[in-house]
């Protein structure tokens, strides 16, 4: 493994150039862009294996965040990849419906239990705008109301409109979305007053970093049954993270829709929207009231993403696997806290989270969130031959991956602790990282 301040990116740096020069953003997905990770930073992944990576140059690294944390198992697994390979050998698309997409909904709903049916697609912002489609259908009325906490729901227009980066959508469409805060009731409560009889759906994530308080879950789908609005549980990071039966299965909440993705195919490009039955079937065919155009995609359920998936599940029933990610989100975090401490660091990083889902927190020496310091951080852990945006275990962690983290946390904490000292500035080679969220370049 290349490490420390010798590390090429040479390839990369080349590579980059025709990337910006071919692809807005030089990547498909703004969060794998440039102006995330430092200038010192491996540009494009050739091969995976397990938590292991491999950039254009040669170099290995130990990954965490795993593909935004659709990989839960591991890079290439074989078994995953293996039932992918045969289902293709037998086609992966035609003219009518395939078995595998009943066998697949029908295993997966079993594994939800809050759901009666489900609908297939490639990414979650397919699927978190159908359910708002179908939740505005529903109710008869046009208003959504998103969590403000929580970062990201959609590409479309209905949450985007609501965000900075909200150009290119007209001003009509930005009213309708109106937000709350969350673990405050009392903003829901303030939104059903000032809207009555408007919002046709409240949406967020189970949980992130700050778990619910005081029944906040239970009490919202409460609020929500009482004034005739759905409750709609985006859990794209928590399912099959949490628990196999999603974060909902934690805290015993039964929404109206929820949706998936990410882990449930170990990378595979699917997501699924699930509900009940008297709201999903407005999608179908057997009902009179007006038809709902609720999702219709060419590949939304592609034999060899379903065949991933049902393996993935399989993998998940056998293995333990999200008990293999708490016990080794808690080793990591363990580690990281001993770290901490011993560099005097506890005012200025911190690791939060469950641990199957752990993020880290970066403030400079005035106890502000800092992103030249989370730039440093993620530099000096790269010079340690980790890529560490998140610390989101997955499957294939082992305990030595998890020690060998731990001690490039050390040696990175320890330029941490000297840049509070005297500058980051000093330590920190070329421009921070930025928010994706934000108005201008």
């Amino acid at each position: 493994m290349t490490r420390g301040l010798e590390t090429k990116f040479s390839q990369s740096s080349q590579l980059r150039e025709k990337s910006h020069a071919t692809i807005p953003g030089g990547a498909h997905t703004y969060s794998k862009g440039d102006d995330q990770f430092p200038e010192q930073a491996p540009g494009f992944i050739l091969r995976g294996k397990g938590c292991h990576v491999w950039d254009v140059d040669g170099n290995e690294f130990i990954e965490y965040g795993m593909g935004l944390r659709s990989v839960t198992l591991g890079h290439a697994y074989e078994s995953v990849v293996e039932a992918a390979h045969q289902q293709m050998l037998r086609g992966c698309n035609f003219t009518r419906p395939a078995k595998i997409e009943v066998d697949y909904a029908e295993d997966l709903l079993t594994v939800l239990g809050n759901a009666d049916m489900v609908k297939f697609a490639k990414n979650g912002s397919d699927v978190t705008t159908a359910a708002v489609k179908l939740a505005r259908a529903y109710t008869g009325r046009d208003l959504v109301a998103v969590c403000e906490d929580h970062p990201f729901f959609s590409v479309d227009d209905w949450f985007i409109g609501h965000t900075q980066l909200n150009a290119g959508i007209p001003q009509a469409i930005r009213e309708l979305t109106i937000s709350f805060r969350y673990n405050d009731l009392e903003s829901v409560k303030s939104l059903f007053e000032r809207h009555k009889n408007q919002i046709a759906c409240v949406i967020l994530e189970p949980a992130t970093a700050e778990e619910p308080r005081n029944d906040f879950l239970l009490r919202l789908k409460e609020r929500c049954d009482a004034e005739g609005s759905l409750l709609i549980l985006d859990e794209m990071i928590t399912g099959f993270r949490w628990h196999l039966s999603g974060a909902q299965a934690v805290y015993g909440v039964v929404p109206h829709l929820a949706t998936f993705g990410k882990a449930m195919a170990n990378g595979f490009a699917l997501a699924a929207l699930a509900g009940k039955r008297d709201i999903m079937e407005l999608g179908g065919l057997h009902h009179s009231r007006e038809r709902v155009f609720l999702l219709s995609t060419t590949h939304g359920a592609e034999t060899h993403a379903l065949a991933a998936a049902s393996e993935t599940l399989n993998i998940y029933r056998r293995c333990n696997v999200i008990e293999h990610l708490y016990r080794q989100g808690e080793r990591l975090r363990s580690g990281i806290a001993q770290v901490i401490s011993r560099h005097g660091v506890e005012e200025h990083f911190a690791v939060i989270g469950r641990a199957c889902n752990l993020i880290y927190m970066t403030k400079d020496g005035a106890g502000q969130r800092s992103q030249p310091f989370r730039t440093l951080f993620l530099q000096e852990m790269i010079r340690g031959g980790v890529i560490a945006p998140s610390f989101v275990v997955s499957f294939s962690h082992s305990d030595k991956a998890i020690d060998r983290t731990v001690d490039a946390c050390d040696k990175a904490l320890g330029v941490y602790a000297k840049a509070l000292h005297d500058g980051v500035d000093k330590h920190l080679v070329g421009r921070a990282v930025r928010p994706v969220d934000r108005k201008f370049n």
